[in-house]
C-alpha cells in the first residue's frame, strides 16, 4: 500500500497548510520553511527525516507551539492551534536532552506533568505506576534520574511525555546521545510503544536508517521544503527525488537520454550505449536528458554466457560480512556498486579486473 493510499484510510491528527517560517528580517532573513503542506494520520508514527538546517526541527516547534508562523496554518484532529500558546495544545514533546529533574525520582519525574494539571493525588499515583509498567521501569521507581543509565533516562522522559495522553507525542532526536546498540534496540521500544498507546507520534531524525526501521511513514526535507511523503518502502524502493534517492541508503545513479516512452515505463540510453527499461514513476521528465538510479543490492553480477547490461573495471572491493561490493568504473567514468552477497571469488573478482553487470529492469527508477 503506497502512503498515498494510506492517507485516504484514516483520519488527520495534525493538518499543516501553507507553513512558512522566517527567520530574520530583510538581508538577514533565512526561511526555515517554504509553504509546506502535510497531513500526518491518526494513531501514526510519522518521521520528518532530512540533513541538519532541512527545517525538520523547525516544523516540530511549529506544531509544539514553541515557534509562531510567518505564514499558513496548522490544526489538531480539526481544531485550529496555530495561534495557542504551548500549554494549550494537545501535544508533549521528548527532547534530545530529555530535561529531566535530577533531585526527583523516576516516579515524581513521570507525575510532574499531571500535578501541573491538577490532577487528583489516586489518578496521578495509578498513572504513573501504569507508565512504569509500559516502559519496564517500575524497579526504579524510587531512584533518582541522575542514577540511571541514558536508556532508562530516555524511557522516563518517554513516559512522563506519555502520562499525560496527549493527542501527539513530538520527538526530537530523542536517541541521537544513546549508544549504537542501546539506540537500536529503543528503536524497537519506541514503535511497540507507538502501537501500544495509540497515540500519533511524530518523529525528527536525520537517521536514515532509524526512520526507515520504525515509520509508518516518512516525509523527506531538503531546504524548507517536502520532496517525497510515503512509508518506508516507498522511499527506498520508488525515490521520486534525486535528493531523496542519494540521501536515503547507497544508490547509483547514471546519466542518460530518453529514447521512448509506455505509460510509465520509459527506454533509456546511458552514456554507454546500453539500453535499459525503467519506472517513470512521477517523474515528469518524459523526454531528453535524464538521471536514472538503481540501488547497489538490485545489481548483480553477470553470469557466464550472460549478455551484460553494464560492463566496468573493478576499482575496489569492500567485504563486510553479509555482502560484498564491488565497485565498478564504467568507460564513461561513472562508478556503479554491485552489491554481492556474502563474499566473492578473489580470484576472479579482483581490482583491475573487466566484469560484467546486470541490472534488474523492473527496479531502475527515473528521478526529478
Amino acid at each position: 500500500m503506497t502512503g498515498t493510499e494510506i492517507a485516504k484510510e484514516r483520519k488527520a491528527a495534525v493538518s499543516v497548510r501553507a507553513l512558512s517560517k522566517t527567520f530574520g528580517q530583510g538581508d538577514y532573513a533565512v526561511t526555515a520553511l517554504d509553504s509546506v503542506e502535510l497531513d500526518i494520520l491518526e494513531n501514526e508514527f510519522f518521521t520528518l527525516l532530512g540533513p541538519s538546517g532541512c527545517g525538520k526541527t523547525t516544523l516540530l516547534r511549529l506544531i509544539a507551539g514553541f515557534e509562531l508562523p510567518t505564514e499558513g496554518s496548522i490544526s489538531l484532529q480539526g481544531e485550529g492551534i496555530t495561534d495557542k500558546p504551548p500549554h494549550r495544545r494537545p501535544v508533549n514533546t521528548v527532547f534530545q536532552s530529555y530535561a529531566l529533574f535530577p533531585h526527583m525520582t523516576v516516579a515524581e519525574n513521570i507525575g510532574f506533568g499531571l500535578r501541573m494539571l491538577g490532577k487528583p493525588t489516586a489518578e496521578i499515583k495509578q498513572t504513573t505506576e501504569r507508565m512504569l509498567a509500559l516502559v519496564q521501569l517500575e524497579a526504579m521507581a524510587g531512584r533518582r534520574t541522575d542514577q540511571l543509565s541514558g536508556g532508562q533516562q530516555q524511557r522516563v522522559a518517554l513516559a512522563r511525555a506519555l502520562a499525560p495522553a496527549p493527542k501527539v507525542l513530538l520527538l526530537d532526536e530523542p536517541l541521537a546521545a544513546l549508544d549504537l546498540k542501546l539506540r537500536k534496540n529503543m528503536q524497537l521500544e519506541l514503535k511497540s510503544l507507538q502501537a501500544e498507546t495509540g497515540i500519533t507520534f511524530v518523529f525528527v531524525t536525520h537517521d536514515q536508517e532509524e526512520a526507515l526501521t520504525m515509520s509508518d511513514r516518512i516525509a523527506v526535507m531538503k531546504s524548507g521544503k517536502i520532496l517525497q511523503i510515503g512509508t518506508p518502502r516507498d522511499i527506498y524502493d520508488r525515490p521520486t527525488h534525486r535528493f531523496v534517492a542519494d540521501f536515503i541508503g547507497d544508490i547509483n545513479i547514471l546519466e542518460g537520454t530518453v529514447e521512448r516512452t509506455d505509460g510509465y515505463l520509459a527506454t533509456v540510453r546511458l552514456r554507454d550505449g546500453s539500453m535499459v527499461s525503467a519506472h517513470l514513476g512521477t517523474a515528469s521528465a518524459r523526454s531528453g536528458n535524464v538521471s536514472v538510479a538503481i540501488r547497489p543490492e538490485n545489481v548483480r553480477l553477470a553470469g557466464a554466457g550472460e549478455t551484460p547490461t553494464l560492463t566496468g573495471v573493478v576499482e575496489n572491493i569492500v567485504y563486510f560480512g553479509a555482502a560484498t561490493n564491488l565497485h565498478l568504473r564504467l568507460g564513461t567514468g561513472e562508478e556503479i556498486v554491485i552489491r554481492n552477497p556474502g563474499a566473492v571469488d578473489e580470484g576472479k573478482y579482483q581490482p583491475g579486473a573487466t566484469i560484467g553487470a546486470i541490472m534488474q529492469p523492473d527496479l531502475i527508477r527515473v528521478l526529478e
